[in-house]
């Protein structure tokens, strides 16, 4: 009888272990405003992404951040704005409003869960497929971070040494896609889009995933902004990498711009 009862102990004594058994976590990448965090690893468990808040918080920039060891909390400010984020507790604190969240310390750097605080400051917060982790848009920026960080990376690795027009040209012909019927309704999605084979070579050869020179960054943000160098073109191609059989053949010549020519 006893043997039974220490058996049942035992066997009940496992199934807390397994139950209490912290979830599989993975090392995901996160940007902001089309830049890649580089403080720390960022974690995803059980569908939420966590950062560290100094990383985050210098991000978005303007904030001071420190370790409060009478309290032992993480806190930062900026203006009259306020974090805190409590270890024991699991809880964010935002302008006095607290918020329930895994909060932990790794290496010295305290983790948060990025979606509650971008959110509480009034950021926002998407997952990115294309980049297998989480883009996040600052409180108050000009560009939707995803839009941003594609749109620089294609124009880089599309028309990299070529003049600002050149650039622009080029991130014209993605947003004008996605303003065409034909063709996908987001800047990611004209990019990477496979419904009639690869719409653009450094999707195949892996250059799109390159990081983006600093004009290419400008040259997007000026197409964001509504700059044009392309007009309603569609189409482009370097005659000197491509002979461009399909588009000479079926599109109307627009214009060349350094070493790419477009099409309507």
């Amino acid at each position: 009888m006893k043997r039974k009862l220490l058996c049942g102990l035992l066997a009940a004594l496992t199934l807390t272990c397994a139950t209490v058994k912290a979830a599989p976590s993975r090392v995901v990448p996160v940007q902001v405003d089309g830049t890649v965090l580089s403080q720390g690893v960022n974690y995803l468990q059980s569908g939420v992404t966590y950062v560290p808040l100094r990383g985050l918080l210098d991000a978005f920039g303007g904030w001071s951040v420190w370790w409060d060891s009478s309290r032992k909390v993480a806190a930062a400010a900026s203006g009259s704005q306020s974090v805190t984020a409590n270890p024991s507790r699991n809880t964010v604190t935002v302008n006095g409003r607290t918020y329930s969240g895994k909060v932990f310390v790794e290496r010295g750097r305290t983790y948060i869960p990025l979606r509650t605080l971008a959110t509480a400051l009034g950021g926002s917060v998407a997952w990115d497929p294309q980049l297998g982790g989480a883009a996040v848009t600052s409180p108050g920026a000009d560009h939707n971070a995803m839009d941003l960080y594609w749109l620089s990376r294609i124009i880089s690795a599309e028309s990299r040494g070529e003049n600002m027009t050149g650039q622009i040209a080029v991130g014209n012909v993605v947003l004008n896609r996605v303003a065409a019927k034909e063709f996908p309704n987001t800047i990611p999605a004209v990019i990477f889009d496979r419904k009639h084979d690869v719409q653009f070579t450094p999707v195949s050869n892996g250059t799109v995933y390159l990081p983006p020179t600093a004009k290419s960054v400008e040259a997007a943000k000026r197409v964001l902004n509504g700059e044009n160098t392309a007009g309603k073109a569609l189409y482009f191609y370097a005659p000197a990498l491509s002979q461009g059989t399909w588009i000479n053949a079926n599109r109307a010549y627009l214009k060349t711009i350094g070493w790419h020519r477009f099409y309507l």
